[in-house]
């Protein structure tokens, strides 16, 4: 099932006018024991490497002002900020699937359980996933006690979750601040793995692309074949 943006984020036009939303409406609705965590993923088009999931909650709504959609700033300027973002993080954790895990479930299922296995790192005892290949970088946890609400980029809502607590967001990552602050943790941390598996496996260019079905990268394959991290269920037409 498909949803819209939540009635009480209509008016929102920023990342912190929609953190400021998703928390008066939190307050107003559970009272002040509450926790709102923006949760993202990347990866999931490229053709090689993991899926990348990170659950982020702020310190405060306006904490950083830059923070917005991590595919609205280019690589040097997610580095530079990617500390600050951490900074501003009260807890969060960057988890993922695997690509055998890709190539087992497919990329959705194996999106939802990188996001799980996120959540399930904060705190979440509901969740009892196994942990994964690539292992989880987490600070904090969520506050004993606490209603939690999660806040998802995109039009779905996290299968194997409560369905309850979640709030899709479409374009979530340029409209709720914990969103923007998933999206650029999780980026960054996707892509400096795939920095090292360009090391591991020369001559694709991983470190260029992250694993996305450029030119350069068809040709390398159709030069070298497939490595042991390209997905098998991703293969484009004519390779």
């Amino acid at each position: 099932m498909k949803y819209k943006n939540p009635d009480f984020m209509s008016a929102v036009t920023t990342p912190i006018e929609g953190e400021i939303a998703f928390r008066n409406y939190a307050e107003s609705t559970f009272g002040p024991n509450y926790i709102i965590v923006g949760i993202d993923e990347v990866g999931r088009g490229p053709l090689a490497g993991p899926v990348v999931a990170c659950a982020a909650v702020l310190k405060s709504a306006d904490i950083l002002s830059v923070l917005n959609d991590s595919k609205k700033f280019s690589r040097p300027k997610r580095e530079a900020i990617y500390d600050k973002v951490k900074d501003a993080c009260e807890c969060y954790a960057i988890a993922s699937a695997s690509v055998e895990e890709i190539d087992q479930l497919n990329i959705l299922e194996a999106d939802f359980l990188a996001m799980r296995r996120a959540l399930q790192a904060l705190g979440m005892t509901e969740i009892t996933e196994k942990q994964p290949e690539l292992p989880v970088e987490v600070r904090g946890h969520f506050k004993p006690g606490a209603t939690v609400l999660v806040a998802v980029d995109g039009n779905l809502k996290i299968h194997g979750l409560v369905q309850g607590c979640q709030f899709p967001v479409i374009k979530g990552d340029g409209l709720v601040a914990s969103i923007s602050a998933a999206s650029i943790l999780a980026k960054v941390f996707r892509d400096r793995y795939m920095d090292r598996l360009a090391l591991e496996y020369p001559g694709y260019g991983f470190e260029k692309h992250a694993g996305y079905g450029t030119k350069a990268h068809l040709d390398a394959i159709r030069k070298q074949g497939f490595s042991p991290v390209h997905r098998k269920t991703f293969h484009p037409k004519g390779l």
